[in-house]
């Protein structure tokens, strides 16, 4: 059983301490953050864990194999850094670092040392997500066309981050996972509805070449919750709601069938037909991405199993972020990655 440790109680940390405590591969040997409260609400589930309000405390005890780190993102160079030079396993919340230079110096450091880095991309572990990679992999869906993907809401406002640091690593990391590469070029364009506070709403459009593009809409604002990731092939297509707890996977076979033929003047015409097949629903399963995520994480210290969302994805996820911040702060320029 492995011995595991959660610094930061804010929204996410309590999910992990749970799964952490449930799982019988792991124990929740220790609860850290810095505000006796949160200690205090979170302890009160958990008694059987220690208690600290310094990481050094944390990272001190021997007994310690792995360390996960659920705080603000400013902060996840410095302590995942801590962690891995203490021969500490580390599960980091996304994304990795606040740059892409951290990013690659802990994807490096945990090479280095022989240490499991792994990005807490909890939605690669969905059943859906899953499924929708089984159905790429298998060439199901054909090749990839377009992705659409929408993730907005009444909040939850950070103060950290802007919304795009905040919500796209889930659609980036989704599409990375989808795709297996990075952007050639981002163009990204936002704004801040709060007062000179982060960037509240924002859409990007990101070119992979070869015909591909996808295109992200992220928001705080939305008075509507709506979690939509559309990805278009040349032979299906699949809707992935996320809110659909029925149906959280649709696969289409409809769509466009051109072919090619000559007129009467003798002129090559592209003929458009249209394609309507039947709409399925593939069984899914019901467990809980973030008991799957924690999981693979001991699966990859214990069985040497290559992370699903390790250090390289964390850091090409990253590195999509820095190219997007720096088109936004151009005013949509189109940047490459």
């Amino acid at each position: 059983m492995l011995t595991t440790a959660v610094i930061g109680l804010g929204y996410w940390g309590p999910n992990l301490v749970r799964n952490l405590a449930v799982s019988p591969r792991t124990r929740a040997a220790w609860i850290c953050d810095r505000s006796p409260g949160r200690l205090d609400a979170v302890g009160a589930h958990f008694p059987a864990a220690a208690r600290a309000e310094d990481p050094a405390a944390v990272l001190a005890d021997p007994e310690v194999d792995a360390v996960v780190i659920a705080t603000p993102v400013a902060t996840h160079h410095a302590l995942a850094r801590a962690a891995l030079l203490a021969g500490k396993h580390v599960l980091v919340e996304k994304p990795l670092a606040a740059t892409a230079e951290q990013a690659e110096e802990l994807r490096e450091l945990a090479e280095r040392r022989g240490l499991v880095l792994l990005v807490d991309h909890v939605f690669l572990y969905s059943p859906a997500v899953r499924k929708l990679a089984q159905l790429v992999a298998a060439g199901d869906l054909g090749e990839p066309l377009f992705i659409d993907s929408v993730r907005i809401n009444l909040g939850l406002v950070q103060h950290d981050v802007d919304v795009v640091w905040d919500l796209a690593p889930h659609d980036l990391a989704i599409i990375d996972h989808l795709v297996g590469r990075v952007p050639d070029s981002v163009v990204a364009i936002g704004a801040s509805h709060s007062g000179g506070g982060p960037v509240d709403g924002a859409h990007l459009h990101l070119d992979y070449g070869a015909g591909l593009h996808a295109a992200i809409h992220v928001s705080w604002l939305s008075p509507v919750k709506i979690r939509s990731f559309l990805l278009g092939g040349t032979r299906r297509s699949v809707l992935y709601n996320d809110l659909d707890a029925a149906e959280r996977l649709k696969v289409y076979d409809r769509g466009i069938e051109v072919t090619e033929a000559l007129s009467p003047e003798g002129r090559r015409e592209l003929l458009v037909s249209y394609r309507s097949g039947d709409v399925v629903a593939p069984r899914l399963d019901s467990a809980e991405p973030l008991a799957l995520l924690v999981e693979h994480f001991a699966d990859c210290i214990e069985k040497d199993v290559p992370p699903l969302s390790g250090g390289d994805q964390g850091l090409r996820v990253v590195r999509v972020l820095e190219a997007a911040q720096r088109s936004r702060a151009a005013a949509g320029e189109r940047v490459a990655v």
